[in-house]
């Protein structure tokens, strides 16, 4: 095999392929966050600041919470275990809409959260059929794919990554004023 960079979609293993490379992307989607966080400083995790005002805790909080709410509600259309939501004791938004503040816990803690989270979606989709992938669930304000979860789910998370990449250079700039 080469040294060069090989970008191909290679299917992850014990589903149909279709939805393999769906789930591949989904799973290199995630890898490119991890490598925006990698060797954080640990006290980047709970600095507020840039133009949001959100801190690296409360988006990674919400990708997860997000995440499971899109399986839990459209995916399974409320099939999962009870004691999914304890892994989220806060609402995703306050009252106004904006998200709440996470803070207090370890950048471990919320990709411990987020790799709970993902492990829940792969099971499931591990085990769909591909008429079951396609197959739009209908609710009053919209119907929604499986399939289609992934794609937004993507995006989602690609979106935000963005938002963690600069919160994270904003918070290493105003940490290191600090120990000056």
């Amino acid at each position: 095999m080469s040294d060069k960079p090989q970008h191909c979609i290679t299917p992850l293993e014990g589903c149909l392929p279709e939805i393999g490379r769906a789930l591949a992307m989904l799973e290199d989607c995630r890898q490119r966050t991890r490598q925006v966080l990698a060797n954080l400083n640990p006290a980047a995790v709970d600095w507020v600041g840039g133009m949001n005002g959100h801190s690296i805790g409360t988006l990674l909080y919400h990708i997860a919470a997000i995440e499971v709410s899109w399986l839990g509600i459209e995916v399974t259309q409320g099939r999962l275990p009870d004691e999914v939501w304890d892994h989220f004791e806060t609402d995703v938004r306050d009252p106004e809409g904006h998200l709440t503040p996470v803070s207090g816990q370890t950048l471990d803690e919320h990709w411990q959260r987020l790799d709970y989270t993902r492990g829940l979606l792969l099971d499931v989709y591990k085990k769909m059929s591909l008429e079951d992938y396609r197959y739009a669930r209908c609710f009053d304000e919209y119907d929604v794919t499986p399939e289609w979860v992934l794609y937004h789910l993507m995006q989602h998370e690609a979106g935000h990554r963005d938002e963690l990449a600069a919160l994270r250079a904003a918070a290493e700039t105003h940490l290191k004023t600090m120990d000056t």
